[in-house]
């Protein structure tokens, strides 16, 4: 079995059995090619069905020397699951990474912002240009509803239901839930589809799509990152954030405020309330401000 064969089927099995997004299918197999990179530099010719632990002990070691304890912990990971994948599939009889452990990690707590911070960000917009307008319904959208990035791009004009206050989000695995948005949020969205949207000649098969470029197609994680890099520049702000910092902030926020974990992770589209116990993590005085106002010895 040569690897490129391998590694078409196990997208096909993470596509198909799995259910995950493009973006999660992607990022699995990079952690293959990765390994298949360092035996092409190096000229080994094991294929996927006889490689030994200790080839890839080996490719471990020298990948160790170039990335972090928490990439290098997501590569072991990556190569665990396509291995599993092998034996599951009986090209192999067992794991070459089963006796392979992982780096031992803390758990990294996300960065947020404040709300001055949003403010700032959203402030610093210029709002004189068309792209402006749409890059602050972009953000408020973020921020309002708790969107990944992905969400926000795939949103189409179909998803909105603004009678009703929900917006539909199709998340990872082509799951979908229904998310509140707030009427400033709306009000945003509204200033953009009516006063630029409409003005934009739409590319065939875009039609639906709600965020576009200024050549009416739909905009790329890239140019959503692109846009928050040189925002945060320009107001001198010194964090280093991503479009999901506004997720963070979206579920930290609403945590301060006395929101229950549960109608936050049903939000943010988490299958298992452990995802959105870290949020508790990052606000110690929202735990003492619970137990001093329920606790019975108060």
């Amino acid at each position: 079995m040569k690897w490129q064969n391998a590694l078409k089927d196990y997208k096909l099995f993470l596509k198909i059995e799995r259910g995950l997004s493009k973006n999660s299918i992607d990022n699995y197999a990079l952690d293959v090619k990765k390994l298949i990179d360092y035996l092409e530099s190096n000229t080994i010719s094991n294929s996927p069905i006889d490689i030994s632990t200790e080839i890839i002990q080996q490719f471990i070691y020298e990948i160790a020397k170039v990335v972090n304890e928490r990439t290098q912990s997501r590569i072991i990971s990556g190569l665990r699951s396509f291995f599993s994948f092998l034996v599951f599939e009986d090209y192999r009889d067992s794991n070459p990474l089963e006796l392979i452990e992982s780096p031992k990690i803390g758990r990294k707590l996300p960065e947020t912002l404040s709300e001055q911070e949003i403010d700032a960000l959203i402030g610093a917009i210029d709002l004189s240009t068309p792209e402006g307008e749409r890059n602050r319904a972009i953000l408020e959208t973020l921020y309002g509803c708790g969107l990944r990035v992905s969400e926000l791009t795939n949103l189409k004009l179909s998803d909105l239901f603004f009678d009703e206050g929900f917006i539909k989000v199709t998340g990872k695995g082509d799951k979908q839930r229904f998310v509140p948005i707030l009427k400033a949020t709306q009000k945003y969205i509204n200033i953009y589809l009516k006063e630029i949207r409409t003005h934009l000649k739409i590319q065939p098969s875009y039609e639906d799509t709600l965020f576009l470029n200024r050549r009416g197609k739909q905009l790329t994680r890239a140019m959503i990152f692109t846009i928050i890099k040189q925002l945060a520049e320009k107001i001198g702000l010194k964090k280093s954030i991503s479009p999901h910092t506004f997720r963070h902030s979206f579920a930290t926020h609403l945590l301060q405020n006395n929101a229950d974990l549960r109608s936050i992770q049903m939000m943010l589209g988490h299958e298992s309330i452990t995802t959105t116990e870290i949020y508790v993590h990052l606000d110690k005085g929202h735990l003492s401000r619970i137990v001093e106002k329920y606790h019975p010895r108060k």
